[in-house]
């Protein structure tokens, strides 16, 4: 009743394909040797050149994936579905900002110009750069507003990586724009 039941003989003997791997279980010392390798290679300059080159490439790897605006690539300041739309949103405008940069060599150059023409270019880069802050402040307000209506309540403050991406130009901007001149995102 409760004992195992009387098996047939074809239950009590399994056929010989059904039984086993196909091989011999290997013993722990045929195990240990197949996974023993040494602690230190024997030429270490082939080892180190091939670690550098390892390296390298997944350098280059990464730099590629960040510039290409792979999320996993992109560094903490740049991930998130907000950071994206506001790089597009940025990158599909032109501002003031992306030529602050080229003025300011300006403003050297000016150094090695006559006083007054020196202090004239300098108050005309003041006063572009002034247009650039009022640029930014406006952009801010706009892209926070776009912000807030496509992703609502959660809305990061992400004013001045606007301000920061907008005073490249395009050319420089990390991670690569990765939208044309007026294609603005949609919400």
């Amino acid at each position: 009743m409760f004992g195992r039941g009387k098996q047939t003989a074809a239950e009590a003997e399994p056929v010989a394909s059904e039984i086993g791997k196909g091989r011999s279980t290997p013993s722990r010392r045929e195990r240990e040797a197949a996974n023993r390798r040494p602690l230190v290679p024997t030429d270490r300059r082939q080892a180190s050149r091939e670690n550098r080159s390892k390296s390298a490439a997944a350098r280059e790897r990464a730099r590629i994936g960040m510039m290409n605006g792979e999320e996993k690539y992109l560094p903490v300041r740049d991930r998130g579905a907000q950071k994206r739309f506001a790089r597009d949103y940025m990158d599909a405008r032109y501002s003031f900002g992306e030529f602050v940069l080229p003025l300011a060599v300006l403003v050297v150059i000016s150094s090695a110009l006559p006083p007054e023409i020196g202090q004239l270019l300098i108050f005309g880069v003041w006063a572009y750069f002034a247009l650039s802050i009022i640029d930014f402040v406006i952009v801010g307000h706009r892209i926070t507003r776009r912000l807030d209506a496509r992703f609502g309540d959660k809305t990061e403050r992400i004013r001045f990586y606007v301000a920061m991406r907008g005073i490249y130009p395009r050319f420089m901007r990390a991670p690569k724009p990765q939208v044309k001149r007026r294609q603005f995102p949609t919400l």
